[in-house]
């Protein structure tokens, strides 16, 4: 397998405050002295495993397993505590809705932006640009301040730039939930055609069927730690059965 994503014993942890009583707050107020009362929350405990080229690899598990976190670090968005993770090639991704747009800025200001970002030139996004427009359905909005847009009108605009702008690894996050029905089949027609191309995918979802249905593999994160990696059939059934 040539790996275009490999995760190294990777572990993050999160600081959690918590909240003090009335009581804590006079003591505090009275002695001058404060006790910060935190605890540690470890999302992902030594993560290990590898993406090939062209593979698409589910990403899945229930709420709190380390789905979301685990895609954040793979796309840069955070930095693991411990272990390693490397990619190759140019990776695009929607983590979440809207992620990434300047408010201030009109939809066409944040396509070259975030194509930019994702290390286009502008006669590169000028050849696509017309296809991004289309593919979101936001035409009559483009020259429009992204503030003023709904959440689908983010979602469609977002999810354009980030397959329009020929990643070699693409990460998705629960956004074909956001968008309507026709725009999802939309969507889902073209994460076939980049696995058609020869494309990396990983995608978390709590949609098992399309796990079981558009992936080669299924990862399955059980509070932060690898559970089962295997075929996307089988990463299903393992997570009905915890």
């Amino acid at each position: 397998m040539d790996p275009v994503i490999v995760v190294d014993e990777v572990t993050k942890e999160f600081t959690i405050r918590r909240t003090h009583s009335m009581k804590e707050s006079l003591v505090w107020a009275l002695t001058g002295r404060r006790k910060d009362i935190s605890d540690q929350f470890r999302a992902l405990d030594s993560v290990s495993f590898q993406v090939g080229r062209g593979e698409s690899v589910g990403l899945i598990g229930f709420n709190g397993s380390g789905k979301s976190t685990m895609l954040k670090l793979i796309s840069g968005v955070m930095v693991p505590d411990k272990g390693f993770i490397g990619t190759k090639g140019k990776v695009a991704g929607l983590i979440e809705v809207g992620a990434g747009f300047h408010p201030d800025l009109t939809g066409r200001e944040n396509v070259y932006l975030n194509a930019a970002i994702l290390g286009m030139e502008k006669s590169e996004i000028d050849a696509v640009f017309e296809e991004i427009v289309d593919f979101s359905e936001i035409r009559d909005f483009i020259d429009q301040e992204v503030k003023f847009y709904s959440s689908g009108m983010f979602l469609r605009l977002a999810f354009a730039v980030a397959v329009y702008t020929d990643p070699e690894v693409f990460l998705v996050d629960e956004i074909l939930a956001v968008g309507d029905e026709p725009f999802q089949k939309k969507c889902l027609a073209r994460i076939r055609q980049l696995q058609e191309e020869g494309r990396s995918l990983v995608i978390v979802s709590h949609d098992l069927d399309m796990i079981a249905d558009l992936c080669d593999r299924g990862v399955v994160l059980q509070k932060g730690s690898l559970v089962f990696d295997g075929p996307a059939d089988k990463a299903v059934e393992a997570l009905r059965a915890l």
